[in-house]
């Protein structure tokens, strides 16, 4: 085993788990209700933003209840650090969203400088209306912009660095199940 893995192990034994899968399935659930209300009538294009939004994705797709177009974008500011630099495209859109309703589906709303992004480049691209969903809204003062906040909220997390259910550490524990803050972070 290398000493990388050796740590990666030692930082899922010493985390703390702040949100288990049934909490997070009961919170995925009651937002595809409000998705259901909302958006059943709107022939909406949803979007994964991956990697982080493959696990919410997967199950909140599972409980929407009427058609909609699903594809996939991948816009990111980590690329394997624990901390955030320039927004990079390893994916955009290939669908067209001129006149569509658009549904971004993240993992979390941090400092929201990539769904800011995403959300900015589907109206410029013609959507009619662009609506996100987040498993986590991270609480603190730090938001690229104060005005703006996710249409559908998960849970709300306190400001540690956290990973699982699709979230990573150093591009491990996505696969946790729930999650979990970094000991010290």
């Amino acid at each position: 085993m290398s000493v990388e893995l050796a740590h990666i192990r030692q930082v899922m034994a010493e985390a703390d788990c702040l949100y288990t899968a049934d909490q997070l399935d009961a919170a995925i659930a009651r937002l595809a209700g409000e998705i259901n209300r909302d958006l059943a009538e709107r022939n909406p294009l949803v979007f994964c933003v991956m990697n982080g939004g493959l696990i919410f994705a997967g199950k909140l797709l599972a409980l929407l209840d009427f058609p909609l177009e699903l594809s996939y974008l991948h816009a990111t500011r980590y690329r394997g650090e624990t901390s955030g630099g320039e927004l990079f495209w390893k994916a955009k859109p290939e669908m067209s969203l001129i006149d569509r309703d658009v549904l971004i589906v993240d993992d979390i709303f941090d400092e929201g400088h990539t769904l800011a992004a995403i959300v900015d480049y589907c109206k410029h691209a013609g959507a009619r209306a662009v609506h996100t969903a987040v498993l986590i809204d991270k609480e603190h003062d730090r938001k690229a912009r104060p005005e703006m906040d996710a249409n559908y909220v998960g849970l709300p997390c306190v400001d540690r660095y956290i990973f699982g259910y699709g979230m990573d550490y150093k591009g491990y524990w996505r696969n946790a199940p729930g999650i979990y803050a970094v000991k010290g972070m």
